[in-house]
């Protein structure tokens, strides 16, 4: 952020800059304006992930390593130890994450990720320019994830979540800094309903928790709970000597689960070459409600590399958005089984 040309108030400061982590965020992306003023811990909504940002967040029924931030069912079907990195720089911030899996053949997957979405700092100056202090503002995501198969169809998966907001002060602030700090829950369910069909369904609910209350405060906001329904079906796969080609379409509706009735429909496609090494090429379609105040259909492409035990995926949204029309950043992950 720039850097002011004279004094503000510290008291507006912080009311800006804690709108900007709780409102900025969900203007940025292309289906989260859902999370309107009076929910709070936004960043919540934003995507992790590169496959995730690639397919257009039609992730829910997808199996991946990257589940653990989406559909946490989606870790049930892991059968090595992996260690991923993501990173994003989104409008709002940089976001950054990692997750260890640690799945056991027949018994399920267990997981734990962070996440640390950095929406900034900000100087406070007098009218001579001279440097007062600086307000910073992080967010915090630790997660805790299990997934298991329920006989032969059907994988559930839950996450437990602390969310943490700190609004810090260095130098001069008169009125210091805020924090506020929750704890939400996925559950979640992926379902192959029928043998001959490659076919799976899922559904999800995101982000259950109490209010997410900022010290000082006037009242605290419910965290950006959502309700997930999609599926997934390979609707190609041919076998070329040993060889493979598979393409995957994907369709999901979001909608919130307080006050729903304005969702936001997610499209997705993988087409993916190769067996034990890979490659992978992706795509995705947000469309959002059109009742919305910042109306938005974006589309999204990302490409993924597996060779022998190293994993690379990118992924960019082709959305523009109010911040100086600027194109959001490409989004990658590197993973490593072990």
């Amino acid at each position: 952020m720039s850097r002011p040309d004279r004094f503000l108030p510290t008291g507006l400061l912080l009311l800006a800059l804690l709108q900007l982590a709780f409102a900025a965020p969900a203007a940025a992306q292309g289906n989260d304006d859902r999370g309107r003023a009076d929910e709070g811990a936004l960043f919540l909504l934003l995507p992790v992930g590169a496959q995730g940002v690639g397919l257009g967040r039609a992730m829910t029924a997808v199996s991946s390593a990257e589940a653990a931030f989406w559909n946490p069912a989606g870790l049930a079907e892991l059968e090595e130890r992996q260690i991923l990195l993501h990173r994003g720089d989104h409008v709002v911030g940089d976001g950054t994450s990692f997750s260890v899996l640690l799945p056991r053949p027949g018994v399920g997957t267990m997981g734990v990720s962070y996440q640390l979405f950095d929406v900034g700092s900000q100087d406070l100056t007098d009218g001579m320019g001279n440097v007062l202090g600086s307000l910073s503002i992080r967010n915090h995501q630790a997660v805790l994830s299990a997934a298991a198969r329920i006989g032969p169809r059907i994988a559930a998966g839950m996450n437990v979540k602390h969310v943490r907001f700190e609004l810090a002060c260095r130098g001069q602030c008169p009125e210091g800094g805020a924090a506020g700090s929750s704890y939400a829950v996925d559950l979640g369910i992926q379902s192959q309903p029928l043998t001959r069909l490659p076919l799976r369904l899922a559904v999800m609910v995101a982000h259950l928790g109490p209010r997410f209350q900022v010290e000082n405060a006037e009242q605290a906001d419910p965290l950006p709970s959502r309700i997930r329904l999609a599926a997934a079906m390979e609707v190609f796969a041919r076998s070329i000597e040993e060889e493979r080609l598979a393409l995957t379409a994907l369709v999901e509706v979001e909608d919130r689960v307080r006050d729903p009735g304005n969702p936001a429909f997610l499209l997705g496609a993988e087409l993916s070459a190769g067996t034990t090494d890979r490659i992978v090429a992706r795509g995705g379609y947000i469309l959002t409600g059109s009742d919305q105040a910042d109306h938005l259909e974006a589309a999204a492409v990302g490409l993924g590399i597996r060779f022998d035990r190293l994993e690379l995926d990118i992924a960019r949204s082709l959305a523009r958005r109010g911040l100086a029309s600027q194109q959001e950043p490409i989004h990658f992950t590197v993973g490593v089984r072990f």
